[in-house]
């Protein structure tokens, strides 16, 4: 018995591969709205159009990782480490290793209140040699940066956080 001979025509080829497109992309976009949402939620910030929803991404997955000196990964990393590891994988910029330098050779001054999305904020937490850096995390928005605490691991915490307040040194934009 002789088969019957499939005869597909090329736009048929492509009618299945558009479909197929389609439904993958859908699926593709539901994952991403929900990992969006999950960040923010993670982050307990309000999620707005202007975010640069990677940085908000990025920064939740560095969420509650130790705090090691000279860590380099997500099993424990240092405050200088989180930061040139978030600047790299979002912006594509490389940023020196410590958080002096950092300030000094990769960013512009800023004071807090020209701070914006993406920024640096600047500490001196060793309640020593005055103005020396010493800290550095990522300005999100609303007052809240992400830093690696050396307590508590990677956080977000508030600019307006008296302890914060009085170690504040400046902002700084990558240049």
């Amino acid at each position: 018995m002789k088969r019957p001979q499939l005869h597909i025509k090329p736009y048929h080829l492509l009618l299945i591969g558009l479909s197929l497109l389609m439904f993958s992309c859908s699926t593709t976009r539901r994952i991403e709205r929900r990992e969006i949402r999950d960040a923010y939620r993670a982050l307990n910030l309000p999620h707005e159009r202007k975010d640069n929803e990677a940085l908000y991404i990025e920064a939740a997955s560095w969420l509650y990782v130790p705090h090691v000196e000279g860590g380099t990964s997500h099993n424990g990393v240092d405050c200088s480490f989180l930061v040139l590891s978030v600047y790299q994988k979002v912006y594509n910029k490389k940023l020196e290793r410590n958080s002096a330098n950092i300030m000094k050779i990769n960013c512009r001054r800023l004071s807090k209140n020209q701070l914006d999305e993406g920024d640096l904020v600047f500490f001196n937490t060793s309640k020593k040699n005055g103005n020396t850096i010493n800290h550095v995390g990522i300005y999100l928005k609303d007052d809240k940066f992400l830093h690696a605490s050396t307590s508590r691991g990677v956080i977000v915490s508030d600019l307006n956080d008296v302890y914060y307040q009085k170690a504040w040194i400046c902002g700084g934009r990558v240049k």
